[in-house]
């Protein structure tokens, strides 16, 4: 199982930028991708999450309106679209995955859930 998450960089303060998550390595159908971020000095929080099969969506209660998750199965590749950035978002962000239990939305921001991570990828907020 192998995550990959591409497109951070420095963005400007209510900008607009596209992190992505390439999959492989597993089959996707009853589980989900989730993005988890971690800025310094701050605890790790889920930002969002997607399930492969229906699409559905949850997101972090301060990002609602602001970051979009979509997903291109075809390509095994999440995407976490950000929009109207702000400082607060500046952050490593990391999408993870878990192909032993069963998926459950309810509870997609428990980080212990998930066995498996990218590498991280860092999203600076210019002011």
């Amino acid at each position: 199982v192998q995550l990959v998450e591409s497109g951070g960089g420095t963005v400007q303060a209510g900008g607009a930028l596209r992190l992505s998550c390439t999959a492989s390595g597993f089959r996707c159908d009853d589980s989900a991708i989730a993005w988890f971020r971690r800025a310094p000095g701050k605890e790790r929080e889920g930002v969002g999450c997607i399930t492969f099969k229906d699409g559905i969506t949850r997101y972090l209660d301060s990002v609602k309106g602001r970051l979009t998750i979509s997903r291109d199965n075809a390509k095994s590749t999440m995407y976490l679209q950000m929009h109207s950035v702000k400082p607060e978002d500046a952050a490593t962000y990391y999408c993870s995955t878990d192909v032993y239990r069963p998926f459950s939305t309810s509870s997609w921001d428990n980080w212990g859930w998930y066995t498996y991570w990218g590498q991280g990828i860092q999203v600076t907020v210019s002011t």
